[in-house]
């Protein structure tokens, strides 16, 4: 079957087509036939070796389709259920060998493209609105790359809450897509002083909670456009890492930073039901919509890393074998 393998660290030129034996499910694990896989910035980090990982390496951690066949003892699923998954490793080619702990059932209405484009970036909107910051409605909150995927889902999930969002994105047309969702206020972080804008926005107060995937280019904006107890939520580094700095610097106005990832929101079965029961029932009810920007076939996986490491994506992106 085919595979994309990175067969070292570098950029998206790494990443190579090969022929792959079909695995066999081991005890406990289910063998998921890929209709859709999704691609994501971690994806990228995984290939560059910001975020180690063995060489070579087949890359991708979120795929949905169906359950083709179920190891010893697995309880949770049977051939032919529909399924999806997050997390585990090796989503880049045509079926992938899971834990039947890490999967999650795809209700019928959900299309399987759809769960393969959101469930990374649904869960991680999901516990970041939900539980990493409890935002409730009357909240301001700042977004930024508002029209990237878990962007758009955030803005969504933050509107149907009643929060007030501002939200940033790099030039207008993005921008267009952050207001079409629901977005209050705009902010072009390519061209306005962010901080400044939102002090303008909030009469000086700040926001309560502010959700950072772009890392170093955005890392002075969103701390000087905290309120008074403000949380820093530094979920991604779209642009580079986050720089180091002293905790004095979370001095004025009383701070909290937090880096948060979506492993340890989901580390049981429970909570990642949970957690994707959360995101399919808002997307079920019409609250969330999912928009998929691109579409790239498996093979042509390394222009998608292409088109998302240049920005030049909205929504989310799938690869399709």
């Amino acid at each position: 079957m085919l595979a994309i393998r990175a067969e070292e660290k570098g950029g998206p030129e790494v990443l190579k087509a090969v022929e792959v034996e079909t695995p066999t499910p081991g005890a406990g694990q289910v063998l998921v036939r890929h209709a859709a896989v999704g691609l994501n910035f971690i994806d990228t980090y995984h290939r560059s070796g910001l975020y180690p990982v063995p060489f070579p390496a087949v890359l991708g951690r979120e795929a949905a389709g169906t359950v083709e066949a179920v190891g010893d003892g697995v309880t949770r699923f049977k051939i032919g259920d529909r399924v999806a998954y997050s997390g585990s490793a090796g989503a880049y080619q045509e079926a992938n060998v899971v834990a039947e702990t890490g999967l999650v059932r795809v209700p019928d209405d959900i299309p399987l493209d759809l769960a393969a484009a959101a469930l990374l970036k649904g869960m991680t909107a999901e516990f970041l609105v939900r539980r990493c910051y409890v935002l409730k409605a009357g909240d301001t909150c700042l977004i930024h790359a508002a029209a990237g995927g878990v962007g758009q889902i955030l803005v969504q999930w933050a509107k149907a809450i009643g929060a007030t969002i501002v939200a940033t994105a790099g030039g207008a047309e993005k921008l267009a897509i952050a207001k079409g969702l629901g977005a209050d206020h705009l902010i072009d972080y390519g061209t306005e002083d962010v901080a400044a804008r939102v002090m303008e926005i909030t009469g000086g107060k700040g926001v309560a909670v502010a959700y950072d995937a772009v890392g170093a280019a955005t890392f002075e904006a969103t701390l000087a456009s905290l309120g008074r107890r403000g949380l820093f939520v530094c979920f991604g580094n779209a642009s580079g890492p986050a720089p180091p700095f002293s905790p004095l610097r979370l001095l004025k106005n009383s701070l909290y930073m937090t880096r948060p990832t979506l492993v340890d929101y989901v580390s049981t079965p429970e909570e990642l039901d949970e957690s994707a029961g959360a995101l399919f029932e808002m997307i079920a009810s019409g609250k969330v919509k999912i928009t998929i920007g691109q579409r790239f076939a498996l093979k042509d996986a390394r222009l998608a890393h292409e088109a998302l490491e240049s920005r030049a994506t909205t929504g989310s992106t799938v690869l399709v074998p």
